[in-house]
């Protein structure tokens, strides 16, 4: 009883889970508190700021969380164990107690151990089964199951008895990883075949997009076709999945999708389909037999009477997914039948449209929710943006705001915390930074809009994916139960390189790698 009263009485934004103990003398005035279940927090722990754990968490006696802490499951935070998710400024032009503050958050992994007396600075990522040495100074990320210890701390070995990280082996990490996708390129894409059609992963269905997702990765990777049939055929079983009066590609065994009043569909396989069976055929050197029609039909009257019926309060990600279709399909119609491919004034009631309802305050449409943050909002806009603004090769309104929202919204742990972030969220994230950071002139020379904050989740990003590689497999889509999942398949592995390329050239680092976008991912406008 007396527990739950002194839960009760935390304050802030506080939800304390099952079982869970939070010391009487533990001083404990948090902004956010999320403390996942069997937790505690001990005597003369000191907690402020924004605090979120897993399951299985322990914060020892006289533990400092300050800033923006995120912490996984089984996570154990040794006594006198400092971790400061906030920084001051350094200016030379006031006093340090008159500087601004700042905060990119500390990130640490599933069942990690942290030693006495340690201090982790703002900025790390801490990845899972690490353990921390008793005194280190974290200054600098920690791959997944390194153990480290020293000031500052530096990897000592791997849990596993292997060697501690990739840098380790002398190469640049980039090459060495980008050199070992290649090499087992061909393999992974053989491990995604039945023998008739491709699958995303053994034992599933075929798909469509699997089908596309194998000829990007061959392209990518090999600069090849997948070797499973020759350039001709690839092109001819994508162009046999498009129906020739309606221009759509439905999913492999389900009806043709039935078009809206205005002639086109609002949602399913088939709208995702435009993009890519039409990039995938694009790759080999193919296109589309027959226009789209109900793009290449629809009235600019029509167009903006979609636009304005369009989920934007409470599904913007499916929103920009339409408006991602409807351009591409326009962009297709256009190399179709050149300027038969749309009807007049269409192309600009579109973006007449858009840059009339941007939001001038975060450079994006629709509304943000209690419930997932600014995550339908982010997503739609990378999704609304590729299709028009930047396949048309249009500077997007509002880039600095873009820039605020994106990585405001990239420190929400609710999808970026330990176990929780996968392709879509964490793409919708990276080609923003990357299109706004080109477009306002600073790209990775440092010297631009928040390009600091820009650069450090770019690293944390980077050395977090290049570990997540399955020799022979590829990568997952993503940890949780959205889209694919965990298991490695031709779809978590063709968007996580495409990742891979936007990271690394934020940082200027990508011609390590020896590849570049060209399909659905790529970077130049199509048109």
């Amino acid at each position: 009883m007396v527990q739950r009263e002194r839960q009760r009485n935390i304050g802030g934004d506080s939800e304390v889970g099952e079982r869970c103990y939070v010391a009487e003398s533990a001083a404990v005035f948090p902004d956010l508190l999320r403390l996942g279940d069997d937790s505690y927090i001990a005597a003369h722990a000191y907690v402020t700021g924004e605090l979120t754990t897993g399951a299985d968490c322990t914060l020892n006696p006289y533990a400092t969380v300050r800033g923006t802490v995120n912490l996984g499951n089984g996570v154990r935070i040794g006594a006198h164990t400092s971790l400061l998710g906030f920084n001051h400024s350094m200016a030379p032009d006031r006093p340090v107690f008159q500087q601004p503050l700042t905060s990119q958050g500390i990130t640490i992994g599933d069942d990690v151990w942290i030693g006495s007396h340690v201090v982790v600075v703002d900025g790390v990522t801490i990845g899972d089964h690490c353990v921390i040495g008793a005194g280190a100074v974290v200054t600098k990320d920690v791959p997944a199951w390194t153990v480290a210890a020293g000031n500052p701390a530096r990897p000592l070995r791997d849990r596993r008895g292997a060697r501690a990280t990739l840098a380790a082996h002398g190469a640049d990490p980039l090459t060495r990883f980008a050199e070992n996708a290649r090499a087992q390129a061909a393999d992974i894409l053989a491990r995604c075949w039945d023998g008739d059609r491709y699958v995303d992963r053994p034992g599933a269905t075929p798909t469509v997009r699997a089908h596309c997702d194998a000829v990007e990765i061959a392209d990518l990777l090999l600069g090849s076709v997948p070797e499973q049939l020759t350039a001709e055929e690839h092109g001819k079983r994508l162009c046999a999945t498009q129906d020739p009066d309606t221009g759509l590609t439905p999913e492999f065994g389900e009806p043709l999708p039935t078009p809206d009043d205005d002639g086109f569909i609002g949602d399913g396989p088939a709208l995702y389909h435009i993009l890519s069976v039409g990039y995938a055929l694009d790759l080999l050197g193919a296109s589309f037999p027959h226009p789209v029609c109900g793009t290449q039909k629809m009235t600019p009257r029509q167009l903006v009477a979609r636009l304005d019926g369009l989920p934007w309060r409470d599904g913007a990600w499916g929103a920009g997914a339409w408006i991602d279709a409807w351009a591409t399909a326009t962009h297709w119609n256009l190399r179709h039948a050149g300027d038969g491919g749309v009807q007049p004034g269409a192309l600009e009631a579109l973006f007449g449209w858009l840059l009339t309802r941007v939001d001038p305050w975060t450079g994006m449409w629709g509304s943000p929710s209690p419930e997932s943050g600014r995550l339908q909002v982010v997503n739609g806009y990378y999704r609304l943006t590729r299709g028009s603004f930047a396949q048309f090769g249009l500077p997007v309104p509002h880039p600095e705001r873009v820039v605020d929202a994106v990585l405001d919204h990239a420190r929400d742990s609710r999808h970026f915390g330990s176990g929780r972030d996968n392709a879509c969220n964490v793409l919708d994230v990276a080609h923003p930074l990357w299109m706004c950071t080109r477009q306002l002139g600073t790209g990775s020379r440092g010297d631009g809009y928040r390009s600091a904050d820009v650069r450090a989740w770019a690293e944390r990003q980077l050395a977090a994916i290049l570990l997540r590689w399955q020799n022979g497999r590829g990568f997952g889509f993503g940890s949780g139960p959205a889209g694919p999942g965990p298991e490695p398949g031709l779809q978590g592995t063709e968007m996580w390189l495409a990742i891979i390329w936007y990271l690394a050239d934020l940082l200027g680092r990508s011609e390590a790698l020896g590849y570049r976008p060209r399909g659905v991912h790529g970077p130049e406008p199509a048109r």
